[in-house]
């Protein structure tokens, strides 16, 4: 157990950087120092006190990403409840079953998730707040008649001479405790409550002041969910306990917002997921140096350095031009994309982690010895990781990667069974990844153990790896690989505006590019992979917010 406390992290931080900026709504504006927004957090607590809210009691967070999302948060959490934050994209059936199932005494809400939230759909909870005026809606009724709650009053009773930084001062909650329940949005097709400790935060946390992944002062660009442990550690909590100045997005990221938004935020760090990345190599890098005359100065050594230089620098502009470090995270990054940004020099590392550990299971600091197509080392002092039932696979000793210590979750709420599957008989958790490490204790992920084919001669396929390479063919939108009796196929759906564009419309010639593009790729793998059939599908992939495809679904 961690002995400084998780809620203290945040009390010094407060206190530390008072006239800082904290966070700003990019698409609205409004912007907070930190003090303002310990002060915001104080009247969470006071909300919390007079609805008589106990520590330990679960409190749901459900909106969209704001400022007033990552409040409520905190202030949820530093008073000693247990915060249920759950991803606004989920369907609204799925959103009331986990507040019941949660057990939830209150429901923080936006105006779009209120409109579901019916006192006969959560009769166990007597009133949601909402989340930007933090007015208690009484009885869960539309009518947003407000209980007698003056947040304003209150406040001047506590703190008669204003709310100072002397006045943050957070219970001494005891880093056993649990700090939240996450609902899992993985590939699986079922939604466990994870349960996260304050100690799995404080892992998390320690470990990364100490790598000095954030700086004081220094700006970051938060379009991924927070309700996503990833994005919750990092794009905010982090942030708030190193001083930098955290950006919402708050509006779809397309490429053409983000790039405007890095423009003017201009991070010095970004978290992402490698479909941002893949993006923007599929239809700017990968057309650029595929052409004469730059493939032709690709092939030189001196003109070489100079292309690519150009091309780093080009890419870091596009990032806003305060770029120190990318981090990917959430799944792999295609092998091509990332060997191409490493070759120019890009600053981009791959982290490793499931909402299970808080997330961090894995990650090294490009400055301190990262090593290309890894995911890292693990956090030293924090935890441990070993490689189990490892066989021998092309020269590689691979196996299930399984973790124990600090940042390891206590397992699933009211899952008892699922719970004790989660771990071993020696007390280590299984992560249903495969991987292998070498020998400077560096980490490569090898696929899901779920989703791992067998050849005909008992060859291991990963199925990811074959879809790296599908997904940087021409006219491909997203594809994934199944095994269909023994033979191996791409269910594929093309990128129908690429091909519109170019004038491929009729069936019958989009099967020929993408027949053309079996042949293509067959030639790149090794027999037992290669794909039998290119099935084409017209609908895009179901996905989870961090836009992993549901695996589970396709048949």
């Amino acid at each position: 157990m961690i002995e400084k406390l998780f809620v203290k992290i945040y009390e010094e931080a407060f206190q530390k950087n008072w006239e800082l900026p904290a966070i700003t709504n990019y698409n609205n504006g409004k912007s907070l120092t930190t003090g303002e927004f310990a002060r915001d957090v104080a009247k969470v607590h006071l909300l919390l006190e007079t609805l008589n809210i106990k520590q330990q009691e679960k409190v749901t967070l459900i909106a969209n990403d704001c400022a007033e999302w990552c409040i409520a948060w905190m202030g949820i959490v530093t008073y000693g409840a247990i915060a249920v934050p759950i991803l606004p994209d989920f369907h609204a059936t799925d959103i009331i079953n986990i507040i019941n199932h949660s057990d939830s005494k209150v429901v923080f809400a936006d105006t779009i998730h209120q409109k579901f939230l019916t006192k006969e759909a959560i009769p166990h909870v007597p009133a949601t707040i909402d989340l930007v005026s933090l007015g208690v809606i009484k009885e869960l009724s539309h009518s947003k008649e407000s209980v007698d709650i003056n947040l304003s009053e209150l406040m001047q009773q506590r703190y008669p001479k204003g709310f100072t930084r002397n006045d943050i001062q957070y219970p001494a909650i005891h880093n056993s405790e649990v700090a939240l329940i996450n609902y899992t949005s993985g590939t699986s097709g079922f939604s466990k409550g994870v349960l996260i400790t304050h100690n799995n935060l404080a892992a998390n946390m320690f470990f990364s002041i100490g790598e000095e992944i954030m700086l004081k002062k220094e700006t970051l660009l938060c379009f991924l969910p927070n309700a996503h442990a990833y994005s919750c550690t990092f794009n905010f909590l982090l942030p708030l306990a190193s001083g930098t100045h955290i950006y919402i997005l708050g509006l779809k990221p397309t490429p053409k917002v983000l790039i405007s938004a890095l423009k003017e935020v201009k991070p010095g760090i970004i978290l992402s997921v490698p479909l941002v990345l893949e993006k923007m190599y599929k239809s700017i890098i990968h057309p650029t140096i595929s052409k004469n005359p730059i493939r032709t100065l690709l092939h030189i050594p001196i003109l070489r350095t100079i292309v690519k230089r150009t091309i780093r620098k080009k890419l870091i502009t596009n990032f806003g031009g305060n770029l120190k470090e990318m981090i990917i995270g959430g799944a792999a990054l295609n092998d091509e994309v990332g060997n191409f940004l490493h070759s120019i020099k890009f600053p981009l590392v791959i982290g490793y982690g499931m909402t299970e550990c808080a997330p961090l299971i894995t990650y090294t600091n490009h400055r301190k010895g990262y090593v290309k197509g890894s995911c890292g080392r693990p956090m030293k002092g924090f935890e441990e990781v070993r490689i189990a039932n490892a066989k021998n696979i092309d020269g590689e000793m691979v196996g299930e990667i399984q973790v124990r210590g600090e940042n390891v979750c206590n397992g699933y709420y009211k899952e008892e069974q699922l719970t004790n599957e989660l771990f071993t008989n020696d007390g280590w958790m299984h992560t249903g990844d495969l991987g292998t490490f070498d020998k400077g204790c560096n980490l490569f992920i090898k696929g899901r153990s779920k989703s791992m084919l067998l050849g005909p001669d008992g060859q291991n396929i990963y199925p990811e790896k074959i879809e790296a390479q599908v997904s940087l063919l021409p006219y491909v939108l997203e594809n994934i690989v199944v095994q269909r009796n023994t033979r191996i196929v791409a269910v594929v759906v093309p990128d129908f505006t690429a091909l519109k564009r170019d004038g491929i419309t009729n069936d019958d010639e989009i099967e020929a590019v993408m027949n053309n593009n079996r042949h293509i790729v067959n030639e790149q793998l090794p027999i037992y992979e290669r794909i039998s059939q290119f099935e084409i599908r017209k609908e895009e992939f179901e996905k989870t917010p961090k836009q992993s495809i549901k695996r589970y679904l396709v048949k």
